[in-house]
């Protein structure tokens, strides 16, 4: 099992010299990928400018979207965005792709909250998948470019809590980008079960079966109050009061070696990678989860 890092994007008091930082210690660390999400009416980076300067501050590590929402983009600019930044990193990308959980985001840039669904998200990464494929959408003199660095454009994984989205994403996604809220491990074996009989089903390999989940390190009760003022601001749109009846038994407070054996956990049930999402902008936890992989698995 993989591991990569997300950033801490969604944290507040962000320069260059923190992002900089957090990517090269990804890059120059054992860590599998290197992720990132989107938003649009929070004062996170931008997805897509964000995937250029990743491109120029790594070298080596996977570069993962968790996710971008193609419904908050025109289809033939958001491909022609994403072929650029699979070129800048040299074939490094990785798109996952989602939804999104969020009407004011959809609103904010005067999309249709009603185009939130399986069936228009898919019908953009068709449109995309051509762009990439080099077919001209319109009758113009060139087609959209530049190419991607890979074939018929970048890995595609699509976002996912549930089963039927799996299986409807089957026909064009290379994996899953999915994300574990209570660390159950069983939940986590159903859905990577209907995803390999949906692939199976499809005619195609073996999906990607990646998930996440928060992160905090440390001793006592001090890991797990970070989880939860992280949650409290990142699910802003969520009544308090939920968001405190949540926050004791999701993502994961504890220790390095408690970490450890959660990872553990997964690796055991065929996971292929874990996207840990930090809840703090301290780079001294990721360097203590660079430490942790060294010897992991």
């Amino acid at each position: 099992m993989r591991i990569g890092m997300t950033m801490p994007v969604m944290e507040p008091g962000l320069d260059r010299q923190t992002l900089k930082s957090w990517a090269q210690l990804v890059d120059g660390a054992d860590f599998s990928s290197l992720c990132w999400g989107e938003r649009i009416a929070f004062d996170n980076p931008e997805s897509l400018t964000l995937l250029g300067a990743l491109a120029a501050w790594t070298e080596r590590v996977r570069l993962v979207t968790t996710v971008v929402i193609p419904q908050l983009h025109d289809p033939v600019m958001l491909a022609k965005q994403l072929a650029t930044g699979d070129m800048l990193c040299e074939g490094r990308l990785t798109v996952g792709i989602g939804v999104g959980g969020r009407h004011e985001d959809y609103r904010a840039v005067g999309a249709d909250p009603a185009t939130q669904t399986m069936r228009q998200m898919a019908d953009r990464v068709a449109v995309m998948k051509r762009v990439w494929a080099g077919e001209k959408i319109t009758e113009s003199t060139l087609p959209v470019g530049p190419p991607p660095a890979q074939p018929g454009g970048p890995v595609l994984h699509v976002g996912t809590l549930g089963s039927k989205t799996v299986r409807s994403a089957a026909a064009w996604a290379d994996g899953l980008a999915g994300t574990t809220l209570d660390l159950d491990v069983d939940k986590q074996v159903e859905l990577f079960d209907v995803a390999r009989d949906a692939w199976q089903q499809a005619g195609k390999g073996a999906p990607h079966l990646a998930t996440s989940f928060w992160f905090a390190i440390g001793e006592g009760d001090t890991p797990r109050a970070q989880v939860h003022r992280h949650l409290l601001r990142y699910m802003n749109w969520i009544p308090s009061e939920f968001v405190d009846a949540m926050a004791p038994t999701t993502g994961f407070a504890g220790t390095v070696e408690e970490l450890r054996e959660v990872l553990q956990r997964f690796a055991s049930v065929g996971t292929d990678e874990i996207h840990l999402i930090p809840t703090n902008s301290d780079i001294d936890q990721v360097r203590q989860v660079a430490e942790l992989i060294t010897d992991f698995g």
